[in-house]
């Protein structure tokens, strides 16, 4: 059964490793495939030299308006500060907890901050 779902599972990349100087360029929305289990959003921090704040949102469509907020399973990750960077943080959601599209915040303060976002799922439908 693991190795099923390991093979069906489906890697999204949401933002190549860029340099983000604001939080304009540290947030992205994606679709999430229909989904089942946990969907898991894998962050990968480069060097900052400030602090990251990374939250997130859901919505029905790509978009700003009508989004909520979403935390993932165990809590909030803490901020990100230049003791603790260069380092990958996972943040797990049900995937009933998504409503078919979820952003990444990342809150940059004194960017910039080298990220790079991946998603991890479970195809509902796996063959």
């Amino acid at each position: 059964m693991l190795n099923h779902a390991l093979e069906s599972a489906t890697v999204t990349k949401i933002a190549a490793a860029v340099s983000a100087a604001n939080t304009a360029a540290a947030s992205f929305w994606t679709a999430v495939p229909v989904s089942e289990g946990i969907v898991l959003l894998v962050l990968s921090i480069g060097v900052i030299t400030g602090t990251l704040d990374l939250t997130f949102t859901t919505n029905t469509a790509g978009s700003d308006s009508g989004a909520t907020a979403v935390t993932p399973i165990g809590g909030a990750i803490a901020q990100i500060t230049t003791s603790l960077d260069d380092a990958v943080y996972v943040a797990a959601f049900p995937a009933t907890a998504l409503r078919g599209y979820v952003k990444v915040v990342g809150t940059v303060v004194t960017g910039p901050a080298l990220i790079s976002y991946t998603m991890i799922t479970q195809p509902k439908y796996a063959t």
